[in-house]
């Protein structure tokens, strides 16, 4: 054996010798200049970052290709610079293999073995190819070309070629995975019913909350000005909201509830539009307002569209019970959830993630967000439906929220009957380095760490003394226990049909 191992380097070497007398022995021309300047612009990358630059102007799977061959790039270039041309120590072609006019000048100094030009230019046209086909064919001879211009320059041996070129191979299938393309998402639907027209707002009462992050003293004017028969009021800090949204609900001739605020207090309002089967209207005010996005009335011509017209549609709504205090004396809170419920680091992340994306865009900034709350974050221990588990995240969607990954954005269908839960664990060994590669490989939908399931019931409770838990963004200390169920079709909503 130890003969064989022997004679390995010199079977190569013979090898490489042969290859290279063949190219010394290959007429000078102009050929020589192509493959020189060739070489020379694939230095560091360069060649095939401008490729990914122009090919990144153009949108869907072109762009996803300069990534995934950029992705390979990278991986090939560093396995071939840190580590093998460490552990694989050679000496470089000498000026007498071939002819002076062909030879590169200056001559690299680092290890001949492997070529570090050869997994770059394979790396990248063989990532790119793997998601668009007609690209790495079209990148493919350029790919050669560099690899070849290697010897012919006299900058490598073959054999380092052959396993520069294999090392670029296996980045671009490693990395296949990574930052996969998102399945497409369903089309929008629902379940249409009629609802009570208000032309110019008549039969409609709206309660502002003035506490909302977009609030100004012109908000309740500009609403009485697009509905000039509603009846508005608002609610101050010193008011309850709950019960000032109660006392609209019952007012006389009031035939559906308006609401202008965020999560939380659309989550309220939906509580008693239920409790008095009133249809809701819900228009764009507050910090946030998600539900106002997924009925269809992200803006105040949508809303008004829909109220004239009687549009609207059926919505499932979850119910929360939350017990909260010592054991001696326990809270029960009944509570309406439209969106989300969280527990853990989640809505960290949501902030950081909404603080970066104006800056940076929706992926960049979520895998930042990620990153830095990750980093630093500690997890915590629930008992979900039972079972006892250590938790970064915990959230609860009600309804199917897309894309299907630690960033859940567009709900589709309001009315499908299920609570999305999504757990990323800590309870797997190294769980922090799990999860940090996965956020930089853009793998955690489908990294073990991540569970995703749908429930039409949930049963969470902390494993140790109280949780914090987040419902529609209202943050909740304290919390012993709290239950989810789905109440099917239970919430009528105005949104136009079209």
């Amino acid at each position: 054996m130890r003969s064989m191992l022997r004679k390995a380097p010199s079977r190569v070497g013979k090898f490489d010798r042969k290859l290279v007398r063949a190219v010394s022995g290959l007429p000078g021309g102009s050929h020589d200049d192509f493959f020189r300047r060739l070489s020379a612009s694939a230095n560091k990358g360069k060649l095939w970052f401008g490729i990914a630059a122009v090919m990144a102007l153009f949108p869907g799977r072109t762009r996803r290709a300069a990534l995934h061959g950029v992705l390979a790039q990278a991986v090939a270039s560093a396995v071939t610079n840190v580590g093998f041309k460490t552990l694989l120590p050679r000496a470089r072609p000498l000026p007498e293999h071939l002819p002076v006019f062909r030879f590169v000048h200056p001559q690299p100094t680092s290890s001949s073995m492997p070529s570090g030009h050869s997994a770059s230019a394979v790396a990248f046209a063989l990532g790119a190819g793997l998601v668009r086909p007609a690209l790495g064919a079209a990148l493919a001879p350029l790919a050669a070309g560099v690899a070849y211009s290697r010897v012919h320059t006299g900058a490598h041996w073959p054999s380092d070629v052959f396993f520069g070129s294999a090392i670029g191979a296996g980045a671009a299938l490693v990395t296949r995975k990574w930052w996969p393309v998102r399945p497409p998402i369903p089309e929008l639907t629902r379940t249409p019913v009629k609802a009570a027209e208000l032309p110019e707002g008549e039969g409609l009462g709206i309660a502002v909350n003035t506490l909302g992050g977009s609030y100004a003293a012109e908000t309740a004017a500009a609403l009485q000005k697009v509905f000039p028969k509603a009846y508005i009021t608002e609610v101050t800090r010193h008011e309850d909201l709950a019960e000032e949204i109660a006392r609209v609900a019952c007012r006389p001739g009031i035939v559906a509830l308006g609401v202008w605020g965020g999560d939380g207090t659309v989550g309220t309002a939906a509580a008693a539009a239920v409790e008095h089967s009133l249809p809701l209207l819900v228009l764009p005010g507050g910090t946030l307002n998600h539900f106002a996005r997924d009925a269809g009335t992200p803006t105040l011509i949508s809303a008004v569209k829909a109220a004239s017209r009687g549009e609207a549609a059926r919505a499932d709504v979850g119910r929360v019970s939350v017990e909260r205090g010592l054991p001696d004396s326990p809270e029960l809170l009944h509570l309406t959830m439209l969106n989300t419920a969280s527990v853990g680091l989640y809505p960290n992340l949501v902030r950081r993630r909404e603080l970066l994306q104006p800056a940076l865009g929706k992926p960049l900034a979520g895998v930042v967000a990620m990153l830095r709350t990750f980093a630093a974050g500690t997890p915590t221990t629930l008992i979900v439906d039972g079972v006892r588990h250590k938790l970064w995240i915990l959230y609860i969607g009600r309804g199917r929220y897309y894309p299907r990954d630690h960033a859940p954005l567009v709900r589709p269908v309001l009315d499908d009957g299920v609570f999305d839960l999504r757990m990323i664990t800590a309870d797997e060994s190294f769980a922090r380095l799990r999860l940090l590669w996965s956020v930089l490989t853009g793998t955690v939908a489908t990294s073990r760490i991540t569970h995703l399931s749908e429930s039409s019931s949930i049963h969470v409770e902390p494993g140790d003394t109280s949780m914090v838990l987040a419902v529609d963004g209202e943050v909740m200390p304290g919390v012993r226990g709290v239950e989810f169920s789905v109440a099917p079709g239970a919430l009528t909503y105005y949104s136009p049909a079209s």
